[in-house]
């Protein structure tokens, strides 16, 4: 099979439908991941979307892997920086070099130049550093001496981020985790999961990444976005986005609550979601399933939610708790 001509099981996958994309990258993926279903939903979520993704979790739980293997079997340009104290701005986005045989400058383009960006350990660099993929992150765009250069499309960035880890590092500031769509948290695999896990390993010691196969191409991951934009959000929906967007600005534990941004993560991160599980329109779970991925890394709590031990998903539980949607059935919600 070619990389250009990509099927799976006999059937082609560049047709660009957003339920056979998933279904068909999600499968080669399990060929080598074991576990986290849902965060490959959720890194589809942000592919048709443009956005880019947080993940959380301690050391050995496959969080590069995860990312390396979606970007494979995708059909897209993968790079990864190892974020450290001593990694530059330029390191990231590129630089001019000097050629003394033609004497003149040379573009030299830095890895956020690639469909993928996987920034490991990203709370490792310096606020300059995390700064520098600010402007890749918001304009799909870059500045290096004055020029602006655009980056490639698809393009997003996914970063990791270890929790127990706190010395030497330096906590993303709001403004940059506002940035990132969704943030999924990778947890230690339960004992079924990890026996499979052990298993695999057993039969094939060299199991990883290279052992997947692209199925889907560029222009189907770009077809499946212009039919994410066209899945329908009933007003209800909008309307439970918005109570629950404001919950979080009037929210006792929350000192900082959400920006108008998480409401158009909502919007645009529901409709992906809809369309992977064969929908054209899009349902209150669809926001539910949502909520904590979207808002949690976005909520500043106050102290005194800090002192008693509660955490943003604690606070995003009660919120959807507090806020009901609609009483709209699914054909209403479809046709409104």
């Amino acid at each position: 099979m070619s990389r250009e001509d990509a099927t799976t099981g006999g059937q082609r996958t560049g047709d660009g439908d957003p339920k056979m994309l998933y279904e068909t990258v999600s499968a080669e993926m399990q060929r080598v991941l074991v576990g986290n279903e849902g965060a490959v939903e959720h890194l589809m979520v942000g592919l048709l979307t443009q956005g880019h993704i947080l993940l959380e979790g301690v050391p050995g739980v496959a969080k590069t892997t995860l990312a390396n293997l979606f970007a494979q079997v995708s059909g897209l340009d993968y790079s990864r920086v190892q974020m450290t104290p001593d990694i530059l701005p330029a390191d990231i986005t590129g630089t001019y070099v000097y050629r003394e045989h033609t004497g003149e400058f040379e573009l030299q383009r830095g890895p956020v130049f690639s469909n993928v960006v996987v920034a490991d350990e990203i709370n490792r660099a310096t606020p300059k550093t995390q700064s520098a993929l600010l402007e890749a992150m918001q304009e799909r765009s870059v500045t290096i001496r004055g020029e602006t250069l655009s980056l490639p499309e698809p393009f997003m960035v996914i970063a990791t981020q270890n929790p127990i880890e706190m010395e030497g590092t330096f906590e993303l500031p709001e403004a940059q985790r506002d940035r990132f769509q969704l943030k999924l948290t990778i947890d230690l695999p339960d004992r079924d999961v990890e026996r499979e896990l052990a298993n695999r390993f057993d039969d094939d010691p060299e199991l990883g990444p290279g052992r997947v196969t692209q199925v889907v191409d560029k222009q189907a991951v770009l077809a499946a976005r212009e039919a994410v934009k066209d899945v329908h959000v009933a007003s209800p929906v909008v309307e439970y986005i918005l109570d629950i967007v404001e919950e979080t600005r009037t929210h006792p534990d929350i000192s900082h609550g959400s920006s108008p941004r998480a409401t158009l993560a909502f919007l645009n991160s529901a409709k992906a979601r809809a369309t992977i599980h064969g929908r054209e329109y899009v349902i209150p779970d669809d926001i539910k399933t949502l909520a904590e991925p979207i808002l949690a890394h976005r909520l500043v709590l106050n102290t005194e939610a800090d002192l008693s031990d509660v955490s943003p998903a604690d606070v995003v539980a009660d919120i959807l708790q507090n806020v009901e949607p609609s009483g709209a059935g699914a054909e209403e919600l479809s046709l409104d």
